[in-house]
C-alpha cells in the first residue's frame, strides 16, 4: 500500500500508529531468530557439571569460534545426525596433547578449570556415586547409568582417548575443530568421531535462560 493510500485511509493510519512499533519489534525478533540466534536444549550429561541435562541455552549463530567456547555442532555417527553441545579444545592447526589429565596445546600447558570438580570426584571415588544418582529419563536407561558408573570405576584418568589411554595427542587439521564434552569419561566427542568442520558448527552458546535460578552468561 502506497503512502498516499495509507494517509487517505484513517483506519490503517490508526492501526499503524497503535501497533506499528510492536509489529516492527516482532518482525525483528523473527528475522533475528532465523539469522542471529536460536534456543538450544542440552540433551544428556556430557557437559556436566558445566551444563546440565535439559537446561535451555541461547546460541549465537554468526559468532567467531575460539578455544574454550561452548558450541553446538552437527555430529554424524552411524548414518545418524544429531545436534550436540561441546567445548572447543582445539582450533585449526593446534597440536593437542593429554598426559594424565594435563593438557598442552602447541607445547604450552593449558589449564581447564571447568573440569576441576569432576576430576577431584574421580580421584576421591565420588564420581561413580554422582553418575549413579543420575535420574532415569527417556534417553537415560538404568543400563546406561550402570555403564557410566563402570566407566568411572575403571578409568585411569578423567581424560583418556577412545581406547582408554591416558596419554595421547592429536593434530587439528586446517578448517576443523576438536570438540570435547566437559564430562570427559562419558562424553562421545572428537576422540571417537574426529574433528568437526566449521560448516558443522552451528554457533556459540552465550547465555543460559533455564532454569531460572541458573540464568547466566556462558563464558
Amino acid at each position: 500500500m502506497s503512502r498516499s493510500k495509507i494517509e487517505s485511509n484513517p483506519t490503517m493510519k490508526t492501526f499503524l500508529k497503535a501497533w506499528g512499533v510492536t509489529i516492527a519489534i516482532i518482525l525483528a525478533i523473527i528475522l533475528s531468530y532465523f539469522f542471529l540466534w536460536s534456543p538450544v536444549i542440552v540433551d544428556g550429561h556430557s557437559m556436566d557439571p558445566t551444563l546440565a541435562d535439559k537446561e535451555r541455552l541461547v546460541l549465537i549463530k554468526p559468532a567467531s569460534i575460539h578455544r574454550g567456547d561452548i558450541v553446538v555442532a552437527k555430529e554424524t555417527n552411524g548414518g545418524q545426525t544429531k545436534d550436540i553441545v561441546k567445548r572447543v579444545v582445539g582450533v585449526p592447526g593446534d597440536m593437542i596433547r593429554f598426559d594424565h589429565d594435563k593438557l598442552t596445546i602447541n607445547g604450552t600447558a593449558t589449564d581447564e578449570p571447568y573440569l576441576a570438580n569432576f576430576v577431584k570426584q574421580r580421584q576421591t571415588g565420588q564420581l561413580e556415586k554422582t553418575y549413579g544418582a543420575y535420574p532415569l529419563t527417556n534417553s537415560l536407561t538404568a543400563n546406561d547409568r550402570d555403564f557410566f558408573v563402570q566407566l568411572a570405576q575403571n578409568s585411569k584418568a578423567f581424560t583418556t582417548d577412545s581406547i582408554g589411554q591416558t596419554t595421547f595427542q592429536y593434530y587439528v587439521p586446517n578448517g576443523e575443530y576438536y570438540l570435547m564434552g566437559d564430562n570427559r569419561i562419558i562424553s562421545q566427542d572428537s576422540r571417537a568421531v574426529g574433528t568437526f568442520k566449521r560448516s558443522d558448527i552451528m554457533g556459540v552458546v552465550k547465555f543460559r535462560f533455564w532454569p531460572l535460578n541458573k540464568i547466566s552468561f556462558i563464558n
